[in-house]
């Protein structure tokens, strides 16, 4: 390692251990989770996951999509598309997942809503193509799908034989989740061209299964089986085994086969029965199998995100564990992260076995700002070394400072000479900073509370947040 990198090293190193004495804990069993805030003030963040390059990708619901070095918080818009984007309650862009030959052709898929009226939204589905800096060259798959600005879905996953799946909520519409004529209210299989595949289980159609409501959770757990979490009305959220041409009920069935007419829907449909039905509803989205060491006591188990239900009851992120084959589940009570407000998403870091899970606020459908939050394992070693690159950094210590005391002030000379803004936890701007070589701030002026800085270059933008005391 060079001088320079050394330095570097050193300073992110004390960086770390100033901030973990503000950071709080989550003490499993044997594991102790250290939390580190990535990110503040970001724009209803939908779907998230780990890159190919280390670097978090994430779709915003108003129309842009983000990525972030895990490490420092810098923050680069990659796509904008907010000039066509329909967002509309839950309408607006969502799922994206990577091509499964990414290293080799640089190609995303996203889905996202087009539409200036709640009443003529449109889905498209396209790919995209990285080239560095951002994303081009979109092809659009196929579009001019009817939704609305409720039950949009969708996320999207590639499969183990590298097709697209795609869930599709019934665009509150619930006439469709059953004409199997109508791709709403479904899953879809999809070439990765685009086209249908000739095994699907419906000849020259992507249905792939039907009978859903709003699916906004979709991943494989143990023996490669494939789950999705699935919204309810006023009852019944779900989690669902997915086979291929099942029907899950909807809106026939809600939850379980148990009443009659419902018993007899069943029979004469094959309709396949949830896992696990929650009554009063949950508001399951992301869901995401956690294979890693790191944190033994969640190994094998499926993190479930929860925007919490009606009154937000249940927001926070819910544990599933399995039998071996992954057919029945043993226990889904477990829940963490009950105070972050409603979380939409979590990813995984595959080198070091942390989670980073995305806020959405404290209310439907979403308030800010919206955080990135990581909990990791600081005892875990990974020997998995990050590329080197040139990376900017900010970063402000103590905190919590006592107010009246200087707030210490550390940042890279990219950052110099750039004004820095100062916001509540509730969005306020509250004040700006020019950075000109400062090394502290007075916090004379400020009331116990939280506040964040957001500072912005052309080279991205790095959010920190500090706690004043009395």
């Amino acid at each position: 390692m060079d001088r320079i990198g050394l330095v570097i090293s050193l300073f992110f190193l004390l960086i770390n251990v100033t901030q973990v004495s503000a950071q709080r804990e989550l003490l499993l069993e044997t594991t102790t989770l250290t939390e580190r805030e990535v990110a503040i003030g970001l724009e209803v963040p939908w779907e998230m996951k780990w890159g190919p390059d280390e670097y978090i990708w994430l779709t915003e619901r108003p129309g842009r999509m983000k990525r972030i070095k895990p490490r420092t918080g810098n923050v680069t818009e990659i796509l904008d598309l907010t000039s066509v984007v329909g967002t509309f309650s839950e309408s607006g862009m969502l799922g994206f997942c990577f091509h499964p030959d990414f290293e080799n052709n640089q190609l995303i898929y996203l889905a996202y809503d087009i539409g200036r009226n709640e009443d003529n939204l449109t889905k498209r589905l396209s790919t995209f193509r990285w080239n560095g800096n951002q994303l081009v060259d979109e092809q659009i798959l196929f579009e001019n799908i009817t939704t609305f600005e409720f039950h949009s879905g969708c996320r999207l996953l590639i499969s183990r034989d590298d097709k697209l799946l795609m869930t599709l909520g019934d665009a509150f519409d619930e006439s469709t989740p059953q004409d199997l004529s109508a791709v709403q209210g479904k899953i879809l299989r999809i070439n990765l061209d685009g086209s249908i595949p000739v095994d699907n289980p419906f000849p020259d159609s992507y249905v792939y299964a039907f009978g859903l409501r709003n699916s906004q959770g979709l991943a494989y757990g143990p023996e490669d089986r494939l789950y999705i979490s699935e919204h309810g009305p006023d009852s019944s959220d779900e989690f669902n085994l997915i086979e291929p041409g099942t029907n899950y009920g909807w809106p026939e069935v809600l939850g379980q086969c148990n009443t009659g007419g419902e018993i007899a829907f069943c029979n004469n449909n094959n309709v396949q029965e949830p896992l696990v039905e929650w009554t009063p509803t949950i508001a399951p989205s992301d869901i995401i199998f956690y294979e890693h060491e790191a944190i033994p006591e969640w190994e094998g188990q499926m993190l479930m995100a929860m925007l919490g239900g009606f009154f937000n009851r249940f927001n926070g992120i819910r544990l599933i564990d399995f039998n071996d084959d992954g057919t029945a589940v043993l226990n889904s009570s477990e829940i963490f992260f009950r105070d972050y407000g409603r979380i939409r998403d979590v990813c995984i870091n595959p080198n070091n076995g942390a989670i980073y899970f995305a806020t959405n606020g404290s209310f439907y459908p979403s308030n800010g700002p919206n955080r990135i939050i990581e909990y990791r394992n600081l005892d875990f070693i990974t020997t998995t070394v990050e590329a080197p690159e040139v990376d900017q950094y900010f970063s402000v210590f103590p905190s919590p400072v006592k107010r009246g005391q200087l707030l210490k002030l550390d940042f890279s000379e990219s950052f110099n000479n750039t004004i820095a803004d100062i916001y509540s936890m509730n969005g306020e701007h509250i004040n700006t900073l020019e950075l000109n070589n400062q090394e502290s701030m007075s916090t004379d002026e400020f009331e116990a509370g939280q506040y964040f800085f957001k500072v912005t270059n052309d080279k991205g933008t790095i959010t920190q947040k500090f706690v004043v005391v009395d």
